[in-house]
């Protein structure tokens, strides 16, 4: 069980883990020359926006505000990477993705096994991690191509 200043400390982690996540894949979106994994790329993004969305909401819904260094330096660093790895290539880009998704679905995983008595935030926090591991898969896939 977590208490309070936990629980907002670990939403506050993954608001910034996913702003990062949209700005690396709308990054790597745009460096693409392969349009299927371009728009795939964006599309992962918009649902990692949600992602940021749900997080946004659960710690307002708590009386607090999302974290301002996740607003700032967590897109600067996506945006960085994302267009680093962008430019090495499809390749890069998968590989990359998938580290850091299968970062994210071990933080969800450990973040669900510590909440207790709140289905509304455990929901939202399984929809998460079932999307991260949707990405996952993908990117493995795609990866077969290379």
């Amino acid at each position: 069980m977590v208490n309070e200043k936990e629980l907002l400390a670990r939403l506050n982690w993954f608001y910034s883990l996913e702003l990062n996540q949209v700005d690396l894949y709308t990054a790597q979106a745009h460096a693409m020359e392969d349009i299927y994994l371009a728009k795939t790329l964006a599309r992962v993004a918009a649902i990692e926006q949600q992602h940021v969305d749900n997080m946004a909401a659960e710690i307002k819904k708590r009386g607090a505000e999302p974290t301002r260094l996740g607003d700032a330096v967590a897109p600067l660093l996506g945006k960085a990477s994302g267009t680093v790895v962008g430019i090495l290539g499809a390749k890069a880009v998968l590989k990359t993705n998938i580290a850091l998704e299968k970062k994210a679905m071990k933080d969800y995983k450990d973040f669900i096994s510590r909440v207790e008595d709140d289905s509304h935030l455990l929901n939202i926090l399984w929809d998460n991690l079932i999307d991260e591991d949707l990405h996952t898969a993908w990117f493995t896939n795609k990866l077969k191509e290379f």
